[in-house]
């Protein structure tokens, strides 16, 4: 079973090369321009996982996040950000509850293999993108 994934970038080159990869893999794919586009759409599409970039206009990646994780009907959806990856957006995304951080320039497989763990539960969240030591288990939290 595939599932649905909206990807999120202010950049049509990016968004297109995102949705060609994940396509590929048989996931479908809704896309958006920013934040305030994702925001309006995401009730619609309702994604089973956003890849968002960070710098965007209108409404950045991680502003985008926290809204995404304030409200009830969102909150559950895995978010991943796919940008530059600095500290500090790796620090304010943890904080706004991110579930996974992926750098540009990125490998397509690494980016499939994040949807994939975030979609379907396959191991622990990481910044680098790489799998946790451990399998996912039933915990609770």
């Amino acid at each position: 079973m595939s599932g649905r994934v909206l990807v999120v970038d202010d950049n049509r080159v990016i968004r297109q090369l995102i949705r060609v990869n994940l396509e590929l893999e048989g996931f479908e794919v809704v896309t958006a321009a920013d934040g305030a586009e994702c925001l309006e759409v995401v009730h619609e599409v309702r994604p089973d996982v956003i890849t968002l970039d960070v710098v965007m206009p209108r409404l950045d990646g991680l502003r985008t996040a926290s809204r995404l994780r304030s409200d009830p009907r969102t909150r559950r959806v895995p978010v991943a950000i796919v940008s530059a990856c600095t500290q500090h957006e790796v620090d304010t995304g943890v904080a706004a509850g991110v579930d996974a951080f992926l750098a540009k320039p990125f490998e397509p497989a690494e980016l499939v293999r994040i949807v994939r763990r975030l979609m379907y539960g396959e191991g622990p969240p990481s910044v680098d993108g790489r799998h946790g030591a451990g399998r996912a288990g039933s915990t609770r939290g």
